[in-house]
């Protein structure tokens, strides 16, 4: 039984070398012309600075005119011809259960690059979240923004105008 399982691999092996080798060419001076160049060329990151990413955009937190948080960006919604049209806000739920879709045009929410300024009587005075364990924030978040996303959106809606407003919904066809 063992002698045959021995000789089945074998006889598999023989095979697919003979694919492997009928698939080189074996003529070396015979190259193929190389594509055609096509008239664009290609840009490097550094022309594309000041641009954002939309999966950055998408998840951002959407705050109102007094900064108070009415919810986040859940999508992007753009016309045949790439330009967005749109932003999708999701309102209230919980995880996403429950919660509210509303589809705003995209010249009526503003994007910032710095943090939101908190004017509540618990203002602490910092608007920079630390991220070390001691409490100290890092200098350079203080001093330069993310170039490749803003920090928040801001809507002119309190959370039960948004809430009032016709709900967005994903046709299926």
């Amino acid at each position: 039984m063992l002698v045959k399982s021995i000789i089945a691999g074998v006889a598999g092996s023989a095979l697919l070398a003979t694919v492997a080798i009928a698939q080189t060419p074996t003529d070396k001076g015979d190259k193929m012309a190389p594509a055609a160049s096509t008239s664009t060329s290609t840009t490097s990151a550094t022309s594309y600075q000041g641009n954002w990413r939309a999966s950055k955009v998408v998840g951002l937190s959407v705050y109102n005119d007094k900064s108070e948080s009415v919810g986040s960006i859940n999508d992007l919604l753009m016309d045949k011809d790439g330009a967005i049209k749109a932003v999708v806000i999701g309102v209230g739920g919980f995880l996403g259960v429950g919660e509210h879709l509303v589809a705003v045009p995209l010249d009526k929410v503003k994007f910032v690059s710095e943090p939101v300024a908190y004017t509540g009587a618990s203002n602490t005075g910092s608007t920079i979240k630390s991220t070390t364990t001691t409490g100290a924030a890092p200098a350079a978040a203080a001093s330069k923004p993310n170039p490749w996303y803003p920090d928040h959106a801001v809507f002119s809606a309190t959370k039960d105008e948004l809430k009032a407003m016709p709900e967005f919904k994903y046709a299926t066809e």
